[in-house]
């Protein structure tokens, strides 16, 4: 007897899975978009190992199969696993097996389960290697090295008997209040869409359909715009145009789908009454039918269930999100009653059957149904982590500097105070959604300081403070030390630390109220009203710099903190992005000058939450400021200086005048060129990063923003040394979405500038023609 065609694996995707399809009842279909089951309940651990538990082999017979198994190593506070009930690196890929085996020995067809995993900034399990924050990831401005991460990233999951990897990549940061800021590349959609195709590629590989042993599937979270709540409150209401929602929030997911994603992840916020998990005008009539999107669209964790509110119960609540393009659930309790929903003609089979379709094309892409086991080696940890503290020192961002202090070397490094409530925790410095580290993985700030300063210096530590609250009772120790030291390193910001006795959302998300006593500043779940720093470091940042020792500012933090002026405070301010479990070794290589600051600011750092929104490309409506305080950022986006100085050029661009219909809009040769030289005046080797910037100033169908990153470059330079930079002028760098829903190059007079950040350019002239009759 021949084989059936969906296990030739020469046969076209579309052909088995259209094959396999006609084979299936229907509650193996519905068990197909089923991902229903936590997958810390699919094992317990016992003395021997790790066995499978009867609801997790009840899950399998509900439907004769199980379309995805969430989380089954993840490990974390709400999951409830720790070092001693979890899967470490050793035991992932036995498990793993284990799981696929069963699912694959008792079921009549024997479809493989997808094995999905939280891959935010490595792999959320015990023993994973974590990267730094995303908003760590847009400070380096360097794609090209997150493409190299994400890549060992992927190969530690697939090798643990993953498939599929959850990351965050294209929400924004539109309002810092809100908790989940870290998450996202930043507050521009061009620097995210450059960070969300090196995602794609990291983690896919460039195999085209086929997906390799060693590479996963990647679902990029959340579509779409999340990072634009209302009040930067989680999970609520967004209120968007069109032009905004393309121009700024679907930018970074265009990219992703052209880049090959296999699939998105539907966002929990509502447009317009309508939840994404339910709009088919985003799910479908947006990503499918205009952008040709075929992967799977992911729901969030529950959102389905949200639905039921609107739909009056389970079963008409999961036959809205099919409808709409949802294809596979997450937690819910309507999507096992899909079944019933079918019988009830709420829903065509059909609809069903597409959906079905593109999980099962996912699993035939990973090639699970030839190779269902686990068949990537291991590969040295070492690896990844080395990656991981390159990341986080080419995030470090100066903000501000007195020319002088830094770096800390020779008259200056004789005795250093390090100060400060997480100036000695590395759970401080890892973010959300993490996995409990084994003891003595990674370096706090204060054990890079020691491990990095010159032989002879004498450091010293003291807390200083609680983290958050009013806690003051180590501020007379910390001024003392810093008073008798020659430089007090200050190292303030927040946490996203979860305790075992956080309290957690059904979802996951953490609950901080007001008064908790958990040191949780940001995260899920943890969304501010003030941006400020907690009181109580304030009140140690005006004691210590009080002491007259000069003062460096070492900012670790997941949002970006409202910065008072701290002029004739702070000698120098350094911000790092949560910059992971090495990440107190690289501050200290910046410190010290091991390493040049590098980062650029992904964010604007306001001056006070009053003050929001304080994006840099809003619309360019002249708004001259409150009569209290300006209305500019404290330190505007793209901004970062060196230990050196550097100089900028007037752009020259190679034409002055171009006809609309010069720009391909499918890319072919860009008609302008916009050059610009930069030299390094100084006396020290400095990296910069060359950014290009473009406004319209005529115009247009619509009202203009202030102005719009377009390229960035990153160009080393010696003492003396100048270079020159030349950026295309093509159809991406001047298109807009115009009110016909479409992305074009419309007559005008544009401005384009370069320069170091968002506020500093310098601006050449483009007039863009209409086309000659």
């Amino acid at each position: 007897m021949s084989e059936p065609l969906f296990r030739d694996p020469e046969a076209p995707v579309a052909d088995r899975v259209g094959d396999l399809l006609a084979r299936m009842t229907l509650a193996e279909k519905v068990g197909q978009v089923n991902q229903r089951m936590y997958g810390w309940d699919a094992y317990e651990r016992t003395p021997s190992g790790h066995r499978l538990t009867d609801a997790f082999r009840a899950e399998v017979a509900r439907f004769d199969g199980m379309g995805a198994l969430y989380g089954l190593q993840r490990a974390d506070p709400w999951s409830g696993v720790t070092a001693e009930t979890g899967i470490g690196a050793g035991d992932g890929a036995r498990v793993s097996d284990a799981v696929q085996r069963h699912v694959v020995e008792n079921t009549r067809l024997g479809i493989p389960v997808l094995l999905v995993e939280e891959m935010p900034h490595g792999i959320q399990a015990l023993d994973g290697t974590l990267l730094p924050v995303n908003l760590a990831v847009g400070a380096t401005w360097n794609p090209e090295l997150y493409e190299e991460a994400a890549s060992l990233a992927a190969a530690q999951l697939r090798a643990r008997g993953g498939h599929v990897a959850l990351v965050s990549a294209l929400d924004l940061v539109r309002d810092p209040r809100w908790g989940r800021a870290e998450e996202c590349f930043g507050e521009d959609p061009y620097l995210a869409a450059r960070f969300t195709e090196a995602l794609v590629r990291g983690v896919q590989g460039s195999a085209g359909d086929r997906i390799g042993p060693d590479r996963a599937a990647v679902v990029l979270k959340h579509f779409a715009g999340q990072g634009a709540t209302v009040g930067g409150r989680n999970s609520a209401a967004t209120e968007l145009g069109a032009r905004e929602l393309h121009e700024i929030h679907l930018v970074a997911a265009l990219a992703g789908v052209r880049a090959g994603a296999a699939g998105l992840m539907a966002a929990y916020n509502e447009f317009d009454g309508v939840p994404c998990a339910a709009s088919h005008h985003l799910l479908t009539e947006v990503l499918r039918e205009r952008w040709g999107f075929g992967g799977l669209v992911m729901a969030d964790g529950l959102a389905v269930d949200r639905l039921v509110r609107m739909a009056g119960d389970p079963v008409a609540a999961g036959a809205m999100a099919l409808r709409a393009g949802t294809d596979l659930s997450l937690w819910d309790d309507c999507y096992p009653r899909l079944g019933e929903a079918v019988r009830q003609g709420l829903v065509e089979e059909a609809v069903l059957d597409r959906a079905v379709g593109r999980v099962l094309a996912l699993k035939f892409r990973l090639g699970l149904f030839e190779n269902p086991y686990t068949v990537a080696r291991p590969q040295a940890p070492e690896l990844l982590e080395r990656l991981s503290e390159r990341v986080a020192r080419e995030s470090v961002t100066l903000l501000e500097h007195d020319g002088v202090t830094l770096p800390l070397q020779g008259r200056r490094a004789g005795t250093v105070a390090v100060i400060g409530p997480n100036a000695d925790s590395v759970p401080h410095q890892i973010g959300d959604y993490t996995a409990p580290q084994r003891p003595g993985t990674g370096s706090s700030v204060l054990a890079g300081v020691r491990a990095a300063a010159p032989e002879g210096t004498r450091v010293g530590y003291a807390r200083g403070c609680g983290l958050v609250g009013g806690d003051l009772s180590g501020l007379p120790e910390a001024v003392a030390l810093a008073g008798a030291s020659d430089v007090a390193v200050l190292v303030l910001g927040g946490s996203s630390a979860r305790e075992p006795d956080t309290r957690f959302d059904a979802n996951g998300a953490a609950v901080v109220a007001t008064g908790n006593p958990v040191e949780m500043t940001c995260g899920e779940g943890v969304d501010l009203a003030g941006l400020g720093l907690p009181e109580g470091q304030s009140a140690l940042l005006d004691a210590v710099a009080a002491t007259g020792t000069p003062v460096v500012v070492v900012l670790v933090q997941g949002r970006p903190h409202a910065l008072a002026d701290l002029t004739g405070k702070a000698a120098a301010v350094l911000s790092a992005f949560y910059p992971g479990p090495w990440g107190g070794r690289a501050v200290a290589d910046v410190l010290f000058g091991a390493a040049g600051p590098q980062g650029r600011l992904p964010v604007s750092v306001p001056r006070s939450a009053a003050q929001l929104p304080v994006f840099y490309n809003g619309k360019d409506h002249g708004y001259r400021g409150y009569v209290d305080q300006p209305a500019t950022a404290r330190h505007p986006f793209g901004h970062g200086l060196s230990c050196t100085t550097v100089e900028y050029g007037t752009p020259r661009l190679s034409l002055g005048a171009v006809e609309a219909t010069a720009f391909a809009p499918d890319g072919g040769p860009a008609p302008v060129t916009c050059e610009v030289r930069v030299s390094n005046t100084g006396a020290r080797p400095v990296l910069e990063t060359v950014q290009l910037y473009v406004r319209r100033v005529l115009g247009g169908s619509s009202w203009p923003r202030t102005r719009e990153l377009r390229g960035f470059v990153r160009v080393e330079l010696a003492p003396g040394e100048s270079t020159d930079v030349t950026f295309p002028v093509e159809a991406r760098t001047l298109a807009s979405f115009t009110y016909a829903g479409e992305w074009a190059v419309e007559p005008g007079e544009f401005a384009v500038g370069t320069g170091p950040s968002s506020q500093r350019t310098q601006e050449a002239r483009l007039t863009v023609t209409a086309a000659q009759a």
